[in-house]
């Protein structure tokens, strides 16, 4: 049987600010832990998720060059912070500010990928919305996938570029703004 693709409806879910969702999946992003949050906010059971890809839950309007920034520097044996739009199984989506880190063993080959998940705050949406709206527009110009994350990463790089930080720094000045109000 085939599965029904599930369809964005516009509606938010969210989670209380001292919850956390966790993750962990195998070097290839195969799911092979989650958290009863997890299994609760997402919507499928934990003997679905389990084995499957962790793009399972990606939301289509979420940008893909932040994806191959995240995969690059995880890859690479560095930690990620990134604001994250992810897609429920009823189509509702949700907001995290998430913290990937790889797992290494004792000679320091990577194993696989950790994430805790916070909710993201709302002074901080404000402003990356917009940002990630821009990078998915950008991808939408062109046809063929690996041009249109190489224009959105581009783009994304431009922008931090002229803002003279990097991404992680971006993420943070954010969260100073939400501590400063």
């Amino acid at each position: 049987m085939r599965e029904t693709a599930v369809r964005p409806t516009g509606i938010e879910r969210t989670f209380r600010d001292d919850q956390i969702i966790v993750s962990k999946t195998d070097t290839k992003g195969l799911l092979t832990y989650v958290n009863q949050l997890f299994v609760d906010i997402s919507g499928y059971s934990e003997e679905y998720l389990l084995g499957k890809p962790h793009n399972v839950i990606r939301h289509p309007d979420m940008p893909r060059a932040v994806f191959k920034l995240l995969w690059d520097q995880i890859s690479s044996g560095q930690e990620l912070f990134a604001y994250v739009m992810n897609m429920s199984a009823d189509g509702a989506h949700y907001w995290v500010l998430a913290h990937v880190t790889p797992t290494f063993d004792a000679h320091g080959t990577i194993l696989g990928y950790h994430s805790n998940r916070r909710t993201a705050s709302r002074s901080a949406l404000d402003q990356v919305r917009p940002l990630y709206r821009a990078l998915l527009d950008e991808e939408n110009r062109h046809p063929r996938t690996p041009e249109a994350i190489a224009a959105s990463t581009a783009l994304l790089q431009r922008t931090l570029d002229e803002a003279g930080m990097t991404y992680d720094q971006f993420v943070w000045s954010l969260d100073k703004e939400e501590v400063s109000v």
